[in-house]
C-alpha cells in the first residue's frame, strides 16, 4: 500500500513538475507569471479528448496535436498580450500580468462553450496495463508519465546549457538589454520561451487526461495555481526546482490522501510549502539576492 501511494506521488509530482516548467521559462526570461498557462495547459488535455475519445484516434498523435494547438496559442498570447505592453515606459509592470489574467478568463469561457462544463473521459489503452512486482501494482501509464517528465527536463537542460539557443536565452533572461546589444534576437527568444513554455503545458495536459481520465475546462486555474506555489518552492526560474518543487507536492498530497486526510490534501501541501519557504525563503534551489 505504501509503495502504491509512492509511486501514485511520482506521478503526480511528474505531472506537477512538467506544467512547473513552462512558468519557470516564462518567468526566467520575461520576469512575469504567466496566468494564462493553466488554462493552456487545459487545451492540451482538451486536444487528448478529442483526438482520443471523439475521432477514435491513437494517443500519440494526440500528443503531437496538443504540442502543435498549444505552442500556437503561446505564439498568439505573446504576439497580441504580451509584446504590445513591452517595452512601453507609461506600462504599469503589473499590465502583462492582468493581461494573462485576461486571456485566462477568456480560454476558460471559450472550452466552456467548444467542449461543454462537465467531465470528459480521455480513451487511453495505457491505463488498463498494469506490471505486478510482489502485492505492488504498477501501471504502464505511470512509467511513461514519469519518463516523459524526465525527459522532458534533460532535453531542457541540455538546451539550455549547452545550445546556441538556450545560451541566448540564459543571456537575454539574466540581462535583456545587455543580451540585445551583444547581438542576440532578444524578440526572437521571447518568442520562442512563451512558445515552448505552451508545448510543454500542452503535453502536461494530455499526461493529466491519461492519469486521470477527466478533463473539464475549469482544471487549469487548479493546476496553474499549483504551478506557481512549485517555482516558489523550488526557486524562481530554476529548472532543476521545478522538478524537486513538483515531486515534493505531488508525495506530499499522495501522502495526505493516504492517511485519510483528503479533504485537507490542498492546504496541507501548501502548508508544508510555506514551511519551507520560512526556512529557505529564495526555494530549494533559489539564490539569495545579493544585499
Amino acid at each position: 500500500m505504501l509503495w502504491e501511494q509512492l509511486i501514485n506521488g511520482i506521478t503526480t509530482g511528474s505531472i506537477y513538475a512538467i506544467v512547473a516548467l513552462g512558468y519557470t521559462l516564462v518567468f526566467g526570461v520575461l520576469g512575469i507569471i504567466n496566468m494564462a498557462h493553466g488554462e493552456i495547459f487545459m487545451f492540451g488535455a482538451f486536444m487528448g479528448v478529442v483526438t482520443t475519445s471523439t475521432l477514435g484516434l491513437p494517443i500519440w498523435l494526440a500528443f503531437v496535436i496538443a504540442t502543435v494547438v498549444t505552442a500556437i496559442m503561446g505564439y498568439l498570447l505573446e504576439r497580441l498580450a504580451l509584446r504590445p505592453l513591452r517595452g512601453k515606459p507609461e506600462s504599469s509592470h503589473l499590465a502583462p500580468l492582468i493581461a494573462t489574467i485576461g486571456v485566462s478568463t477568456f480560454l476558460e469561457n471559450l472550452a466552456d462553450k467548444l467542449f461543454g462544463s462537465g467531465n470528459h473521459p480521455v480513451q487511453n489503452s495505457l491505463s488498463e496495463i498494469r506490471f505486478s512486482v510482489g502485492t505492488v501494482n504498477i501501471y504502464l501509464v505511470q512509467i511513461v508519465i514519469f519518463c516523459i517528465s524526465v525527459a522532458l527536463m534533460i532535453a531542457l537542460s541540455y538546451w539550455l546549457l549547452k545550445t546556441k539557443g538556450g545560451k541566448a536565452l540564459r543571456a537575454t533572461a539574466e540581462n535583456l538589454e545587455t543580451a540585445s546589444l551583444l547581438g542576440v534576437n532578444t524578440k526572437r527568444i521571447i518568442m520562442i520561451t512563451v512558445v515552448l513554455a505552451s508545448a510543454i503545458g500542452g503535453i502536461a495536459g494530455i499526461l493529466v487526461g491519461m492519469a486521470f481520465s477527466s478533463v473539464n475546462p475549469q482544471m487549469g486555474l487548479s493546476i496553474g495555481l499549483k504551478g506557481l506555489a512549485i517555482i516558489i518552492l523550488g526557486g524562481m526560474g530554476n529548472v532543476k526546482g521545478a522538478m524537486a518543487g513538483g515531486m515534493i507536492l505531488g508525495l506530499s498530497e499522495t501522502l495526505i490522501v493516504a492517511l485519510g486526510l483528503s479533504g485537507y490534501r490542498d492546504a496541507i501541501a501548501f502548508i508544508i510549502i510555506i514551511v519551507i519557504l520560512l526556512v529557505r525563503p529564495q526555494g530549494i534551489f533559489g539564490r539569495k539576492e545579493a544585499a
